[in-house]
């Protein structure tokens, strides 16, 4: 990250980890390791996609990206507090007709076999999700994604697209992990009574769904962000300690 990355956030840099301390920087070494965590947990040889259809992946919708254009990545989850990726640049960024929703069923990062857990999608809805958007410089566009991508299209799970915003500097256009109604772990949007008991039990080899909700709740707020859905999901588990 550059000395001016949070230029127009200056707070945020201490609620941000450094990509280079961050355990979801998934290199090829980092990604190695939770191979291995996987394999070990007793996860099939099948359990994520290869690397070649992650690649695939990537190159799909990135592979004619301008060579010297720098890429806007958008964040509404784990990526506001933990991007995992170097970035050059931070705003504040908003979407139109989308809104975060618990509608992915994990049984794998901050859920199990015994103890799933939700995680967030981008899902076309009336309104707008506010969230960041981190610029990538050019030189590190197709090293940083490959990273990122390794990290959100583990299991296919999202269907990335490059979608336009506004930032209190001006408009982008931004990639986002828009959600995927196709992949067997998308689940929709559940009563929020039923999305809150499953967030309250989630659990795995990252921690529980329900610190994830609190770190998610805590960071909207530090940015000034309203976001009644997950305000209300916090306030159904309570604001006490992770369990």
């Amino acid at each position: 990250m550059t000395a001016d990355a949070f230029i127009h956030l200056p707070d945020l840099r201490a609620r941000v980890t450094h990509p280079e301390k961050s355990l979801l920087r998934l290199t090829p070494e980092m990604f190695s390791m939770w191979e291995q965590r996987a394999r070990a947990a007793g996860w099939p040889v099948n359990w994520r996609l290869s690397d070649e259809e992650i690649e695939a992946s990537r190159l799909a919708v990135l592979g004619d990206h301008p060579d010297g254009c720098d890429l806007w990545i958008f964040s509404y989850g784990s990526l506001m507090w933990d991007p995992g990726f170097h970035f050059a640049e931070v705003r504040l960024a908003d979407v139109k007709n989308y809104q975060r929703r618990f509608t992915l069923k994990i049984n794998l990062g901050r859920g199990s076999h015994d103890y799933p857990a939700l995680m967030l999608s981008l899902e076309p809805q009336q309104g707008r999700c506010h969230g960041l958007a981190f610029r990538i410089a050019a030189d590190a566009v197709h090293t940083e994604t490959a990273i990122l991508w390794r990290r959100e299209m583990i299991r296919g799970g999202y269907a990335p697209a490059m979608v336009p915003m506004t930032t209190p500097q001006g408009p982008i256009t931004a990639l986002a992990f828009v959600s995927n109604p196709t992949h067997p772990s998308y689940v929709g949007e559940l009563p929020l009574v039923k999305t809150a008991a499953i967030i309250a039990s989630g659990k795995g080899v990252l921690g529980t769904n329900r610190e994830y909700l609190v770190q998610l709740a805590t960071q909207l707020e530090a940015l000034g962000i309203e976001d009644p859905y997950v305000e209300q999901l916090h306030a159904q588990i309570g604001a006490g300690p992770a369990v």
